[in-house]
């Protein structure tokens, strides 16, 4: 992955900012202030599982018909189903009150992000057409720091149109290896040789 992943080396802008940023620092200072770190991100983390994993709930939260009291009682009824309380469950209640729960993957992946740079820890968000193994995570960890990235924490969405293979992104670092992308070149290389 490390060789061929270093060909395919793109640089780029974080995606992250904005509206998102703003919701997941507030967070992160509210929990430094009550020396409650470690139980929000445990809670962000749960979040974030959900949101990845269950596709109902990530068409709910983007779904923009649902008024703020019936999306305000169907995701209370989610957190609690979860075991997500606290502080995690109150920045929910004020993103439905302002509209904003469509960017809560972003809002996720922010703090993520910020505390990851608060610990010392280097966030690489890894994209994959199915989701990874455990052994494919530890994989992926490895080759990050044979590749000189130390002390990572691994993010992870799942996109089925990248098709396989795998999109990592470190920093302002980019390294695409998806067969989507290989695709995109060929078909480039192709219209170019014509």
């Amino acid at each position: 992955m490390a060789s061929e992943a270093a060909a395919n080396v793109q640089t780029s802008a974080p995606q992250i900012g904005g509206a998102a940023q703003r919701y997941a620092l507030a967070l992160l200072d509210l929990a430094k202030d009550k020396k409650t770190v470690d139980a929000v991100a445990t809670d962000v983390e749960n979040l974030a599982t959900l949101a990845r994993d269950d596709p109902g709930f990530r068409a709910f939260i983007a779904d923009p018909r649902l008024d703020a009291v019936a999306q305000r009682n169907a995701t209370f009824s989610v957190l609690d189903r979860a075991g997500v309380s606290g502080d995690v469950r109150n920045l929910l209640g004020v993103m439905i009150a302002n509209r904003r729960l469509a960017i809560l993957p972003q809002v996720l992946s922010a703090f993520d992000t910020l505390l990851a740079e608060q610990r010392g820890q280097q966030a690489a968000e890894v994209i994959t057409a199915h989701p990874l193994s455990n052994t494919q995570r530890t994989q992926i960890a490895a080759r990050l720091t044979e590749a000189g990235y130390s002390n990572v924490r691994l993010s992870e969405t799942v996109d089925p149109s990248i098709l396989g293979g795998l999109i990592v992104k470190i920093g302002s670092r980019l390294y695409d290896t998806s067969i989507k992308s290989r695709l995109q070149r060929l078909s480039y290389a192709m219209k170019g040789a014509a």
